[in-house]
């Protein structure tokens, strides 16, 4: 296909807006879905909490390594669901599993225990809700699909621009209806000051951390400060770094906007240029490029420094022969080439009204909240239907893998050229062997042809 002139008539029907684009359960449950969460987090709170908001679900067990992070998870739990019940708790994600009466999982664990819970659940007929990136390593990408196709599992993974209302309208509004022309760049970027720039001492872990089940299947380190809670990306034993972090969701955004598939090349160069004094071991510069034949997505990112257009310091710009699109979680702007046609923008959409928690809820990203629902309206329409979701698990799959690769260029210093027929970089032994992580003893890392 002709990535210049992808868009066709019926491209549109995939980015209605407002409740449209997430039609609610067309049955009514017999009973409320029972819900577990893995991980109890920041993001596991906010993704379960905008469960909460949209249907009356009955969380029935929560898992995570940290007992004190847990039992106040339990509580909030407790306080926001209607049957007032206190989830029971688990701190192994194996145990909470074998429970029958688990219908729904979120995981919003650290990457590196993305896949291994997502699997189990996937065999224990469960739907689950994963966050972004799916894996830590390709392998374990390609075997958590096979795990949801094999399980016939419904599977949603975080990247909710897909469902972010002011990006569907844009979408709507100037992709679909072919507003910008032809499109032969796209630019994705980060600049937020969000490495850890500091050098805690290594220290015992804090006694309410099972930190031998944190550390799980990745590499053991030394505990100190930046390994738990939120800063783990510090580290690239536990993450993808900034690329996996940030570039994931903007090259998804990229990718679901412009309807491509998977890149044919992927390049990277970077490194620890400024940062120097940091602990973290992820880079503070990079680039990369991803090639799908005749369009380039360029990713950059920079830990330090002033943002390149202060109003856009993380989003996307799509520049077309029409007209230049610039898209962020805040907002949008199109400017059209000719002067004489007026630019169009929107704002993000925040629905403070509608839900009036979200003004005192802790931590919480509020012009986020709006995405997240709506994600978790489509995710829960398609446990009743058996339908795709928006940012299903082969989507998630493209884009993961995609910016694994992109941190494997930048390490062996060449561009990869991939084959997803094959799953295989195309002649380039030494790069096939980085497609799977050793896994620490005694976690087995899952196989595709196995799962």
């Amino acid at each position: 296909m002709d990535r210049r002139n992808f868009i066709q008539a019926g491209s549109a029907a995939v980015a209605l807006s407002g409740s449209q684009a997430f039609p609610q359960s067309q049955t009514t449950p017999k009973r409320k879905r029972r819900v577990c969460l893995i991980g109890c987090g920041w993001y596991g709170k906010i993704d379960l909490f905008r469960l909460l908001q949209i249907e009356d679900v009955e969380v029935v067990s929560l898992c995570d390594v940290d007992t004190k992070m847990l039992d106040e998870a339990a509580g909030r739990v407790a306080a926001r669901q209607t049957s007032g019940n206190r989830p029971r708790t688990y701190e192994d994600f194996r145990k909470m599993l074998s429970e029958v009466d688990i219908d729904i999982a979120l995981i919003a664990t650290p990457d590196h225990w993305h896949a291994l819970p997502m699997i189990a659940a996937c065999k224990k007929g469960i739907d689950v809700y994963v966050q972004k990136p799916i894996g830590i390593d390709v392998v374990e990408c390609e075997s958590m699909l096979a795990a949801a196709k094999k399980y016939n599992r419904v599977v949603q993974v975080g990247m909710q621009r897909r469902s972010t209302p002011h990006l569907i309208e844009a979408k709507k509004q100037i992709v679909d209806t072919g507003l910008l022309g032809d499109v032969g760049l796209a630019e994705v970027y980060c600049y937020y000051h969000m490495r850890a720039k500091t050098n805690p001492p290594d220290l015992p872990a804090p006694p309410h951390l099972n930190y031998d089940m944190w550390t799980g299947p990745a590499p053991m380190r030394p505990y100190n400060d930046l390994v738990h809670p939120r800063r783990w990306r510090a580290f690239m034993e536990y993450s993808n770094g900034i690329v996996g972090d940030m570039c994931v969701h903007m090259l998804d955004t990229v990718r679901w906007m412009l309807e491509l598939g998977w890149p044919s090349r992927v390049a990277s160069t970077g490194g620890i240029f400024v940062e120097t004094g940091s602990k973290a071991n992820t880079t503070d510069t990079q680039s990369a490029a991803f090639d799908f034949d005749d369009l380039r997505v360029q990713w950059q990112h920079r830990s330090y420094g002033h943002p390149a257009d202060p109003e856009y310091p993380w989003g996307a710009t799509l520049y077309g022969s029409k007209g230049t699109l610039r898209l962020s979680v805040h907002k949008w702007e199109f400017k059209p080439i000719k002067k004489r046609e007026k630019t169009i923008s929107q704002d993000a959409v925040y629905e403070l009204e509608q839900y009036p928690e979200d003004k005192i809820e802790k931590d919480l990203e509020r012009h986020v909240a709006p995405a997240v629902r709506g994600h978790m309206k489509n995710f829960l329409h398609c446990v009743d239907t058996r339908e795709r979701p928006v940012s299903d698990i082969e989507e998630g799959h493209i884009s993961a893998t995609s910016c694994i690769l992109a941190n494997m260029a930048m390490k062996l210093g060449r561009t990869l050229h991939w084959d997803p027929e094959t799953n295989r970089v195309v002649d380039d032994a030494e790069a096939n062997q980085l497609l799977t992580r050793a896994y620490r003893k005694p976690w087995i890392h899952p196989d595709p042809s196995k799962v």
